[in-house]
């Protein structure tokens, strides 16, 4: 199946709208280390970060494939859907899981862009990705929740109006197995802060706007549980998945920009009297960068076709995940190979997307532990943890 053949309507808006926001503004937000509000508000009143939503609560009702569209062509437009992708996948939680009454009070609103649902928390500076080992505790008070702990990583905390939390509301030791004890609880960022939630930026190589969280008494409405206390960990494992395809998609995305350019300047550029594409040297890393990404590309749609049917899809979302990653940071390595010195130079775009695609070699979920899934839920090897 070729890249066209899926959604191509789809595509072709989201390429149109992308190209009003070109390498000069994206260079600028990263200089300043700004949030890129404008291209978010863009892509909300396009209707695009709102595709999974169904109809009935003003979304698109569309599947994963529409949204792995969406994404991969605003990265392969040289633009970064990091700023909102979370607004796809983290109301997954709400929208399987939230009672109705939650579901018609937040899912019109998100979908209109009235709301903001970006933020996912989840992961706790001692427990990393083992989720288990969290200790952000929310305590029953009367018709409140009062939650303490602290959170780190949380992306896109200062530009949400909501955020899913993940805490326990049992301890760990006293839970009947480590994953249970787990609640997801629904936080209004616009109240929380200042009245028991601080949240404190933390600068990175990459303009990603992710900070550190903590909680100190924060009251959270009882009403504001989604599902059943001490299921929260199952809860958020659908919209894990869903993280993962959709990452797996933006770095396709990316994959197809930095081969797109390398193999343009490869053709211009001549050196020795002759373009250097004309190099087996030069030529054949691009040509394999097109393949490996072409591979991966084949794992994500099958991913996601699992995931919109409702199959168990942990495994290939995973696997989608670390091959396209690892497709475009090869392709990522090549293009500024390609380039030399030029692909280093600001005004190219190739090493500011050169830094945000590193990032998915660590998250959302790191490539050994991947490795590691696959090993021991697979191939039934045991475990080294």
């Amino acid at each position: 199946m070729s890249n066209a053949e899926t959604f191509p309507e789809i595509r072709e808006a989201v390429r149109r709208l992308c190209a009003g926001f070109p390498g000069e503004y994206w260079r600028e937000k990263d200089r300043e280390r700004a949030y890129p509000g404008e291209f978010v508000r863009a892509l909300t009143e396009s209707g695009f970060l709102s595709v999974l939503i169904p109809e009935v609560y003003g979304g698109s009702g569309l599947g994963l494939g529409a949204a792995i569209a969406v994404l991969e062509e605003v990265h392969r437009s040289g633009c970064n859907g990091g700023a909102s992708h979370a607004q796809m996948y983290t109301m997954g939680t709400l929208l399987k899981h939230g009672s109705e009454a939650q579901k018609q009070a937040y899912l019109p609103k998100i979908a209109s862009g009235e709301l903001r649902l970006q933020a996912f928390g989840v992961t706790e500076p001692g427990a990393g990705t083992d989720t288990t080992r969290i200790t952000t505790f929310a305590r029953r008070d009367g018709d409140h929740y009062v939650v303490r702990g602290q959170k780190i990583w949380i992306s896109r905390a200062e530009h949400s109006d909501l955020m899913v939390l993940l805490c326990r509301t049992t301890t760990r030791e006293e839970a009947a197995r480590p994953s249970d004890g787990m609640s997801v609880l629904l936080v209004d960022m616009r109240e929380a802060v200042g009245n028991g939630l601080t949240i404190r930026p933390i600068r990175t190589m990459l303009n990603h706007a992710t900070t550190e969280l903590f909680f100190d008494d924060l009251r959270v409405p009882v009403e504001n549980l989604i599902g059943t206390e001490g299921q929260g960990f199952r809860y958020i494992l659908d919209g894990m998945n869903a993280e993962r395809i959709l990452i797996a998609a933006e770095c396709i995305g990316d994959a197809r920009f930095f081969i797109d350019r390398a193999s343009a300047y490869a053709r211009e550029r001549e050196v020795f009297g002759r373009p250097i594409g004309q190099n087996q040297g030069v030529q054949f890393p691009i040509a394999r960068a097109h393949i490996q990404t072409s591979a991966a590309d084949l794992m994500v749609r099958h991913a996601a076709d699992l995931f919109d049917e409702g199959q168990p899809c942990g495994t290939e979302a995973n696997m989608a995940k670390m091959l396209a990653s690892e497709a475009s940071w090869f392709a990522a390595d090549t293009c500024v190979q390609v380039h030399g010195g030029f692909g280093f130079a600001e005004e190219y775009d190739i090493e500011r997307k050169f830094r945000e695609t590193r990032l998915y070699q660590v998250a959302p979920i790191s490539t050994n532990l991947i490795l590691s899934h696959v090993g021991n839920h697979v191939l039934g090897l045991p475990k080294s943890f």
